[in-house]
């Protein structure tokens, strides 16, 4: 396979605080030797574990960017034991958009991995993460909330592994994060995923799920601010201990937690986020969307527990996810 075609415009190894660019050329009709400039920081100080902070996976989530933004600007060398790098819009043409995939060649990079230097925009991104980024660290955390159609209650999340050591560093890292919500999340959706990438090098992953509807919140952005640097503390990268609050543990595991919509149309929510639910009970019923005197078709919960996440836009389409009914541990 040939060489990726992206370079850093700073150093990624040696001490100090650099800025600068993830470089890929990228020749088009208004720029015929132009560049994807993607941003990236690396604030370095002596021996330690190097940690792998990314945001913008998908270009219409908020919370990790300005965290990540904010870290970039105010960490300093000094207080770092190691090496953080920093990597706030990773899918820099998607978030640019605002959109979840890139403009460019429609690629959703957290289903593109582990890309391809021979690729689309999106697969060599990709591909330049998987292999030049993640080989580098030993912790890496990738934000996540539910950009433009989804919304979430805000979580820390781990997977579970087949490799049980491996496994139980990332809960405790996701322990550390300390969102008010821990999760032990199942995936429906592994094939070309970022988090399958890093754990597949026998990395500490953890990632969030921490709102969404296609913004940020005061709240929400202060949970990825506290848990940036709480996960950096328990790396042993910044000193102290991680500040701690009582967080609500859940686990998702099996597919019943997922309900779709076997529907289009207007979508009513019967629960709210966070509510409690019992199998069988409605969490939401679609309303036709074109007549007027037909009944609702109701979305039922497959199992008990409490209302995780839910579809944001008002209208749904038949196949759409409706809601995530996480139980409590």
């Amino acid at each position: 396979m040939s060489a990726s075609p992206i370079a850093p415009t700073i150093p990624l190894d040696g001490d100090g605080a650099r800025h600068g660019f993830l470089k890929l050329p990228f020749s088009r009709d208004d720029s015929a030797w132009g560049s994807v400039m993607i941003p990236i920081t690396v604030i370095a100080d002596g021996d330690g574990p190097t940690a792998l902070l990314t945001g913008g996976n998908h270009g219409d989530e908020y919370e990790g960017p300005v965290a990540l933004q904010e870290l970039a600007v105010s960490l300093r060398p000094e207080e770092v034991s190691g090496r953080v790098i920093i990597l706030p819009m990773m899918n820099t043409p998607a978030f640019a958009a605002g959109r979840r995939c890139s403009p460019i060649d429609g690629g959703n990079m957290n289903r593109s991995f582990p890309g391809r230097p021979d690729g689309t925009v999106t697969q060599k991104i990709a591909h330049y993460i998987a292999t030049e980024l993640v080989p580098r660290a030993d912790i890496v955390l990738d934000f996540h909330s539910g950009g433009r159609t989804l919304d979430f209650l805000p979580y820390a999340a781990a997977h579970v592994l087949e490799d049980k050591a491996q496994e139980s560093a990332c809960m405790a890292a996701m322990q550390a994060f300390n969102a008010p919500y821990s999760a032990r999340m199942l995936e429906i959706d592994l094939v070309g995923m970022f988090d399958t990438e890093v754990e597949s090098q026998g990395k500490v992953f953890v990632t969030t799920e921490l709102g969404g509807a296609g913004t940020a919140t005061a709240r929400s952005v202060a949970i990825a601010r506290k848990g940036v640097r709480n996960l950096l503390r328990h790396a042993g990268i910044l000193s102290g201990a991680p500040e701690l609050s009582p967080s609500v543990q859940i686990d998702m595991p099996d597919e019943r937690c997922f309900q779709f919509a076997m529907h289009g149309g207007l979508i009513e929510y019967l629960v709210d986020l966070g509510d409690a639910v019992a199998e069988g009970q409605p969490i939401a019923r679609i309303w036709p969307s074109d007549r007027t005197g037909v009944a609702p078709v109701f979305c039922t919960a497959r199992r008990d527990g409490i209302l995780a996440a839910r579809h944001v836009p008002g209208l749904v389409k038949i196949g759409d996810f409706v809601g995530l009914i996480a139980t409590v541990v």
